[in-house]
């Protein structure tokens, strides 16, 4: 059991470099990223501390909250001005920030589901991202086929906390490879 423990730490730490993505792809998801972060910390107009921006293969997932709907607006509005954005995914809830308890539940439930991912051998965690608000559980990424995405969202609904999940999961677009024939 004392083994154990740290392996599963190696594999979360790690989890991000054992990917199907490309080099470029994710190099591209980092600009995109820092640049949106960028643009954000430049418009003093609203407060957008209480957002969480993931990026996956230039898709744009906004989580949180923004405290009026012209502040969600101008959220979207800028996320489009970053390079490689091809997706603005607009799940900002209008109102109050998150309370700092319900914060550092959503960081549990995150640390769970994604724990969960890498432990298991039918879920690749590097093909998800993952972004938690008030309890509920916004799933982005590529799946391998349905059996995994229907896996991956089961994972994160039977998690304790959850009050729901939302999933901006897409199947991959090409087939998987054939299985190998060696003897």
């Amino acid at each position: 059991m004392k083994r154990r423990f740290p392996v599963v730490l190696a594999m979360l730490a790690l989890g991000g470099c054992a990917s199907s993505r490309t080099l470029s792809g994710s190099v591209g998801d980092i600009g995109s990223d820092a640049e949106l972060k960028a643009i954000l910390f430049a418009d003093r107009t609203h407060d957008y501390s209480d957002v969480d921006i993931t990026v996956y293969e230039g898709r744009v997932m906004l989580t949180g909250s923004m405290h009026t709907d012209e502040g969600r607006k101008k959220l979207v509005d800028n996320a489009w001005k970053a390079d490689g954005v091809v997706q603005v995914i607009d799940e900002i809830f209008v109102g109050d920030d998150t309370p700092v308890g319900q914060g550092i539940e959503d960081a549990r439930i995150d640390s769970a589901i994604r724990l969960k991912y890498v432990t298991d051998g039918d879920v690749r965690s590097s093909n998800y991202k993952l972004s938690v608000s008030n309890g509920v559980v916004y799933v982005l990424g590529v799946a391998r086929d349905q059996r995994e995405l229907d896996e991956a969202l089961r994972k994160a609904s039977a998690t304790a906390g959850v009050r729901g999940v939302v999933s901006h999961v897409v199947l991959r677009s090409f087939p998987p490879p054939p299985p190998s024939t060696n003897l």
